[in-house]
Order: structure tokens, then sequence, then C-alpha cells
């Protein structure tokens, strides 16, 4: 058995997330068709865990396993992208040790919220439209209150099937680029499912002087998913790095 991991990014526009569903389009079954055809395998792809519908992924990884040795693994990337619709890419394809797993070898993960503060035309479908006027400084002063807590179920989608809603954030800020996009950034060794959405909802009220910085940490503290703030729409976020034990890491394109 030989194990390849897979690094590819997606924009999550028409896709159901990426895992597999009933009836619904989803980045891991095309990935799995393409690998499948191209291997002449049954090929089940990995990933690294799991965007919802709309999420896009600059950076992904998944793996999958081989009866047969790849002699250049590269040129089955290169076949793949042809294959596949152009909202998928791979950018690298190739052998690691079986005990390598893409979910459970990650270290951590970090995720990217774009918010346009006026009508977007040609990044619309990647950037989530708010005009109200934002108290920033209050906003990253709350981000940087999930640095204090572990347990963050008051952003948890309800009833998942993890076992633990503990997260270690490492890192969460807003920054504004030149054209004046706000963007949030936060990295954490794993997510709750509509974690990072909720997280930026709630981070958005204390920014329109809804939410004090003490209310934003009763929110987190009652663990409780209803007195935190709104979801925010997916199409403004983005799994932009996931890092690895450093033998890993250097083989991925950066």
């Amino acid at each position: 058995m030989f194990r390849y991991f897979i690094q590819l990014a997606y924009s999550g526009t028409r896709f159901h997330g990426w895992q597999i569903q009933p009836n619904a389009l989803t980045v891991q079954e095309e990935v799995n068709k393409a690998a499948t055809v191209l291997t002449g395998e049954t090929v089940n792809v990995v990933g690294a865990g799991r965007t919802d519908t709309g999420v896009h992924a600059s950076f992904f990884v998944a793996h999958f396993d081989l009866e047969t040795q790849l002699d250049e693994p590269e040129k089955l990337g290169f076949k793949m992208n042809a294959f596949l619709a152009p909202d998928i890419r791979i950018d690298q394809l190739f052998e690691v040790d079986l005990e390598m797993h893409a979910r459970f070898s990650a270290l951590s993960r970090t995720y990217h919220y774009y918010i346009s503060r006026r009508k977007e035309l040609f990044r619309h479908e990647f950037t989530a439209y708010f005009p109200h006027q934002l108290d920033v400084n209050k906003m990253n002063e709350a981000a940087n209150v999930l640095m204090d807590y572990s347990d963050f179920t008051s952003f948890s989608k309800l009833h998942t099937d993890v076992k633990t809603n503990n997260c270690k954030v490492s890192e969460a800020f807003f920054t504004i680029t030149d054209e004046g996009v706000l963007v949030f950034k936060i990295v954490a060794d794993r997510f709750l499912r509509n974690m990072v959405r909720a997280v930026v909802g709630t981070l958005l009220e204390v920014g329109k002087g809804k939410l004090t910085i003490e209310g934003f940490r009763k929110v987190i503290e009652e663990k409780n998913r209803s007195i935190a703030g709104a979801s925010v729409m997916a199409k403004g976020l983005f799994l932009s790095n996931i890092c690895y034990p450093d033998s890993i890491n250097s083989k991925f394109l950066r």
C-alpha cells in the first residue's frame, strides 16, 4: 500500500462543501472520480477537514492510498487538473509514509474571512458585503479574548458528532487591506463546524457597538449557541493554510 498527499485549492461556490453527501455536489466526490479514472483503482480521498457549503479553500490537503506505487506522482496531478472542472486545482501530489494522515497529522489550520464595506463587482463570490460602520480596534480587542478560552460550544453548529468542543486558538485578529477590505485571520489546532462564521458574526456585533468586550466573554462562557451572533455568509470564508510536521511542510507549494 502506498499513500499520497494532495495539495489542492477550490472555489466552494457551486459545491455543498468538501465531504460527500447524498444527492449533492461535493469537492471530495469530484476528486475521487478523477483519481479513480486516472489510476484505475478505487480511490477514496481523506480530507484534512470539512468545509461547509459555499466555503472556499486556497490551501487544502487530502490523502489517498493505492495498491500500486506511482513512478511520477506529479504527473497524476497534471492529469487530474485536466480532468477536473476549473474550480478545483491540484497544486501538488507526492508520496508520504503510511502513518501520515491528512487530518490527524495536521498541527494547525488557518482561516481568513473577507469583508468589503462597499459592493464588490468582481470579487462578490469571495467577499461578504457589510456596509456598516465598525470599530475594528474593539473587534480586535474582543478577538484577543478567544485565546483565553478553550471551549467554544457557543460558536459550534448544534448536534454535531464531535467528542469535544475544545480548540486552542493561537491567533485571531482583523487587518484592513490597501483596497479597504477587512480581513479576519484565525489560527487554531482544530475548528468546530460553523465556528469561524459564528465567531466573525459575534465580533461584528462588537464592532457595531451592540456587544461589549465583557459581553463577548459572557457569550463564550455561557456555552450557548443561541446567545452568540448570527453566522456570517459562507462566501467570504477561506481555509488558507494547514500546518504539518516540517518533513511534510517543506513539500507544499506556499
